[in-house]
């Protein structure tokens, strides 16, 4: 029985600390490009710094994605309790 995309990634969250930091840094960046595009202006720093964080973010999605796939697949190593 296939296991959809929500429980593989709750069950990595819990059994894979590599994994959860992944998802952590993407909330965090996350937060911090909600509240920069929220603001009215944003000075030349802001607008540089919301380039690079969305950069990091779509790493970090692309990161997060492949271990998804190398678990649905059986590729991933063995985890340890």
């Amino acid at each position: 029985m296939a296991v959809d995309t929500h429980e593989l990634k709750d069950q990595l969250l819990q059994s894979d600390a590599a994994f959860r930091q992944l998802v952590i840094e993407h909330h965090d960046l996350d937060e911090r490009i909600r509240h920069l595009t929220s603001q009215s202006f944003l000075s030349t720093h802001e607008q540089i710094e919301e380039v690079s964080l969305k950069k990091r973010k779509l790493q970090l999605k692309d990161q997060i994605e492949q271990a998804l796939r190398r678990q649905r697949t059986g590729d991933a190593p063995a985890q340890s309790h």
